[in-house]
């Protein structure tokens, strides 16, 4: 797996949600579109985890939470950056997402949860925040930011 083929991957959902509102029926239709069950999900989901195995993704951090950023914003991904980040049991920084956040949760260990939530998506409206959180084992989140924004707090 490269960057340019993991590029080819999540290009069409962020093609798919360009210019819609970030909101529950955005989340509702990401699930009915791109259901956790599903080839493309399976695939992008297959791809994170051979792309962490190469060493090109998710470099930064320690044990308990590694990340880092995939992609810039840019036209071809609808203006979005592409993020990914592997949790285990742990509540992370507080932030706050100006433009919003769409997460696609991959639970590793079966009943692990990402804010509560567990495989498929997750959509933040602009202006919401959030500790972002994984209890029950270990999680992946794929995380796709308008714009590329995020504001971390200053209290952590």
């Amino acid at each position: 797996m490269t960057p340019s083929e993991f590029h080819a991957l999540v290009a069409p959902v962020a093609r798919h949600i360009a210019g819609r509102p970030l909101d529950a029926t955005l989340e509702a239709e990401l699930n009915r579109a791109f259901p956790p069950g599903g080839g493309p999900f399976r695939e992008i989901e297959r791809a994170c985890h051979a792309a962490i195995a190469a060493g090109w993704m998710c470099r930064e951090g320690d044990a308990a939470r590694r990340y880092g950023r995939i992609f810039e914003p840019e036209a071809a991904l609808a203006g979005f950056s592409v993020d990914v980040v592997d949790i285990t049991d742990l509540v992370g920084n507080h932030h706050v997402h100006p433009t919003g956040e769409i997460d696609m949760i991959m639970p590793v260990t079966p009943a692990a949860r990402f804010d509560g939530r567990g495989r498929g998506w997750l959509v933040y409206a602009p202006g919401t925040g959030h500790r972002p959180t994984v209890t029950d084992g270990r999680a992946l989140v794929l995380y796709l930011l308008p714009q590329g924004r995020i504001e971390w707090s200053k209290s952590g």
